[in-house]
Parts: C-alpha cells; sequence; structure tokens
C-alpha cells in the first residue's frame, strides 16, 4: 500500500510480493529455527533504512537474535496471500489497517494472542477476542504538493475542478487501506454510500487511475506529477522529511469541518504460524515501551499505548496537524460485514 519493498539485513535480497519464501538461499522460514516472517501493510519500512520497522527489526534481532523476514504490500494484498498460503502458513506476524486486520480474523487466519502490555492499548484499537492489537496509532489524511499549490485544497468539491484533471489519484480502495479508507470517508462526510458514490463517480473525470500502493503517490506529489494524493499522517509525515514539497491536509464536505479517523497499524498472531513463539516475541517487543518511544520520533506515528507520552519535536508536530480535525469513529462491524459491496458500488460508480 505504501513505501516499495527495502529489504532490510534480514531479508534475503530481491525478495518480493511475489516470490516464495522458499526461494531465499533455498531454505523455507519453516525449516530456520531463529526466524520470524512479517507479512505488513506498507508504511513502518524506510526508504533509506530510517524507518521504525528499520529500528524495531534491528534492535529484536540483536537483543533475540532471532531474524526478522519480512514482506510487504497492501493491506488487502497481505489478507489475500494469508488466505491462499492458508494450508500451508509462511508468515508469523501479520499487520494490516482497518477494515483488513478485522477480515483476516473473520477468514480465521488469525490465532488468539494478547502481547505483553496490551492492557495499556485502548480498547477501541484492539480486538476484544484477544485476536489483534494496535503497535502504531495513525490517521487517515492527504497530501498535496505545497509548491505548485499556494495553498492547500480544503474541500472534497475543490477536486473536481478541472484544474486537477490528471492531476489528483488515490490508491484502489479494497486492495490498499488507504484506497479504502477513501471510500470510508466520503461516506461519512457525504452521508451515506449513494452520495459517496455519486461524488467518486465525478471525481473519476480527474483521477489519474488505479495505483495498488499508496506510497508510490507522495513522490509523484513531492515531484509536482500529480497535485493530490490520499495517504495518511504517519507515512505521509515520515515521508516529508526527505520530500519538502509535500503538505498534509484534511478534506472537508463543502460548508463543514475537515475530518478524519483512526486508520492504526493492528498486529496479530497467524493461526499455524510456522514460528509461532518467535511471533509473540516479537510482538511483545513491538509494543515494548523502548519500542513505542520511537514511534513517533523515528516512525511520525503516534504510539499505541496510553501510558507513552511522547514529547519528541515530531510528536508535538503531529499533534499540531490533526488540531482543529473532527475525529470520527467508523463502524468497523459494518465496514467489515459490507466491505465487497461498498467495494463493488465503487468499481460500478467509477468504471473501474
Amino acid at each position: 500500500m505504501r513505501k516499495p519493498l527495502i529489504p532490510i539485513a534480514a531479508v534475503c535480497g530481491g525478495l518480493l510480493l511475489a516470490a516464495s519464501l522458499t526461494a531465499c538461499g533455498g531454505t523455507s522460514a519453516a525449516s530456520d529455527e531463529k526466524v520470524v516472517t512479517v507479512y505488513s501493510a506498507d508504511g513502518l519500512k524506510g526508504e533509506k533504512g530510517d524507518g521504525w520497522y528499520d529500528q524495531v527489526f534491528k534492535d529484536f534481532e540483536k537483543e533475540t537474535g532471532i531474524k526478522v523476514k519480512y514482506v510487504e504490500g497492501g493491506s488487502g494484498e497481505m489478507v489475500q496471500r494469508a488466505v491462499r498460503e492458508k494450508s500451508n502458513t509462511q508468515a508469523d506476524v501479520l499487520v494490516t489497517l482497518p477494515p483488513f486486520i478485522q477480515q483476516a480474523d473473520s477468514k480465521g487466519l488469525l490465532q488468539k494472542y494478547e502481547p505483553k502490555d496490551a492492557d495499556k492499548v485502548n480498547g477501541a484499537d484492539k480486538s476484544g477476542e484477544g485476536k489483534w492489537t494496535s503497535v502504531v496509532n495513525n490517521y487517515f489524511g492527504f497530501v498535496y504538493n505545497k509548491k505548485e499549490l499556494a495553498q492547500a485544497p480544503t474541500t472534497w468539491e475543490q477536486l473536481l475542478d478541472s484544474s486537477y484533471k490528471d492531476k489528483l489519484q488515490y490508491s484502489t480502495p479494497g486492495v490498499a487501506g488507504d484506497g479504502t479508507a477513501v471510500v470510508i470517508k466520503a461516506m461519512h462526510d457525504f452521508g451515506g454510500k449513494e452520495p459517496a458514490m455519486e461524488y467518486l463517480k465525478k471525481l473519476q473525470a480527474n483521477n489519474v487511475g488505479p495505483s495498488s500502493s499508496t506510497s508510490k503517490l507522495a513522490p509523484k506529489v513531492d515531484k509536482g506529477e500529480i497535485l493530490v494524493a490520499n495517504g495518511d499522517v504517519q507515512m505521509n509525515f515520515a515521508q516529508s522529511k526527505s520530500m519538502p514539497n509535500l503538505g498534509i491536509w484534511f478534506p472537508a464536505k463543502d460548508g463543514g469541518k475537515p475530518t478524519t479517523f483512526a486508520l492504526p497499524y493492528a498486529a496479530g498472531l497467524l493461526a499455524k504460524a510456522p514460528h509461532s513463539e518467535n511471533g509473540r516475541k516479537l510482538l511483545d517487543y513491538m509494543l515494548s515501551e523502548k519500542a513505542q518511544k520511537q514511534v513517533s520520533e523515528i516512525g511520525g506515528g503516534f504510539s499505541a499505548r496510553t501510558d507513552v507520552k511522547a514529547t519528541d519535536a515530531n510528536a508535538i508536530e503531529l499533534t499540531k496537524l490533526i488540531d482543529g480535525v473532527d475525529v470520527f469513529e467508523p463502524d468497523w462491524k459494518d465496514i467489515e460485514e459490507n466491505l465487497p459491496s461498498y467495494i463493488d458500488a465503487w468499481k460500478s460508480a467509477t468504471g473501474s
């Protein structure tokens, strides 16, 4: 969904989404007792090895001797891959954005495990059945090019202007978590499925086209190839450190206030994980106080733990970003149950 795959030291060179894990030096994850395999939505790994995952995996490997093998893609892609491998599970830990973590649970992909310190995570940010727990809190948003646009757009309606033709793009709903979030936010802001789809049908005239990865959109915005794209606060804030033309904003319906909603990275232990004990250790570590204190400072996100109060410069700037923005809570149960119909409605409206 976000950043292109950049293998860490623990990942054999050239590991791609479609590649088999058995291709790494001729050994499978299941044959190596000191390994843990993570399937994750992109966004937490830095393009230059400077992301939260980079630091956490490095520290985890040093402290435990357990190597991390990492595969990333859109939230929907990761769930689909895990479904295909259900009879021969290759990964241990799954990290996605909602509603895909709930979808993974409903498909029987997750086993019950509550990481140490999960009691310090808000109830809304974890499964009531102990199947998944948020490890990094985050909010949905959009980006714009600060150099090309004198000021950020403020409303959805502005994006219908002809000046945005072929200068706007959002990632594919149903494939990317942030793309799915476009549909969720539009349904909230416009007051339901039908008016949201009516708007997105109009917006399609300006849309460049589909993208399975949200992270690939920010560089295009920074370079001025497009002017506006969807994203999320954590990913885009981290990207803005090396992409100076990126600005973050939250669309409002004309006459209303800007809105957003929490879009946390949620992690769960896969059922029949080949190295479930190592998976438990990694989940514990990601939720540890040490790792959580690095969420804002290194990752540009918000700690999932209520007892970790970040005061670094990034944390202060992040808080200012969402100041004055209405934060709503989606009905995730409804979205989980009806997501296929919402995606079908989007496809019908946009001709995708």
